[in-house]
């Protein structure tokens, strides 16, 4: 399928690793033009290099720092008027909710609601004065079906959602949609630290709760990165424009509701 995305430009923050490393590729291979945001200098270099090598088209690296205003104008310097926004990023480990102080909480809102609105307010009017523009957020299955070790993100990433729900009936007469992506269980490197964290707290082997965890799935297994990247892709082609304000699970049908 022809996404019709060629040349367009496409931002993704976090595209080092993991999922938002799968979103790049996808994008990628569908010939967008596709920076690549991330903090540590040496991952962002050997992703872009490998998505630029496996696709054959070139990918732009740019380190920074995302919940920072220096870091957004150097995302937007490295790639200006981007046609596609993906936000992706780290959540906070799991932990107990009496630990947490002020300041955990204000670190969680900037990671996972108040940057990605930031970047949301510095690209949307343009896409919309072009008549073309994808915002797609990886948030988390935890919104629907949240998990108490995962408060911080949970809250977090509920306000991200919840100004989403206003902001896309907005932008789309422009053909301007934005939506979230909310994975399960994902075998990534943030999946990792998650149940290093719950091994922690827990005192159980990391590999009896890998293990488990995917058990538990109705899939039995757990996602790929690569088939949230195609999910992603495709919220972000030609053929989406009718798709906006939407938190779609991608979980192997763990989520128990109708709904």
């Amino acid at each position: 399928m022809n996404l019709g995305i060629a040349g367009r430009r496409a931002l993704v923050i976090g595209g080092s690793r993991g999922m938002g490393r799968a979103c790049a590729e996808a994008l990628a291979a569908e010939g967008a033009l596709v920076t690549i945001a991330a903090r540590k200098v040496e991952p962002l270099r050997q992703a872009a290099a490998e998505i630029g090598a496996a696709t054959g088209n070139p990918v732009t690296g740019v380190s920074l720092d995302i919940t920072t205003a220096e870091g957004r104008a150097a995302a937007l310097a490295a790639c200006p008027a981007p046609d596609i926004l993906i936000n992706n990023g780290d959540g906070e480990p799991p932990g107990d909710y009496r630990d947490w102080t002020r300041v955990d909480w204000i670190r969680a809102l900037d990671r996972m609601m108040l940057s990605p609105i930031e970047m949301m307010r510095l690209t949307v009017d343009g896409m919309m004065a072009r008549g073309f523009g994808r915002i797609v957020n990886i948030v988390s299955r935890s919104v629907k079906s949240p998990q108490i070790e995962l408060g911080l993100s949970n809250g977090a990433r509920s306000g991200l959602v919840g100004f989403v729900a206003g902001l896309a009936r907005q932008t789309v007469a422009r053909n301007v949609t934005i939506n979230n992506i909310l994975p399960g269980i994902v075998a990534s490197d943030a999946q990792v630290e998650h149940v290093r964290g719950l091994a922690a707290m827990t005192g159980r082997p990391f590999e009896e709760i890998w293990a488990e965890r995917a058990r538990q799935n109705p899939a039995g297994r757990y996602g790929e990165p690569a088939e949230i990247g195609a999910f992603a892709a495709f919220l972000c082609s030609a053929s989406a424009g009718f798709i906006t304000g939407q938190s779609l699970l991608i979980d192997g049908g763990q989520y128990p509701g109708t709904y």
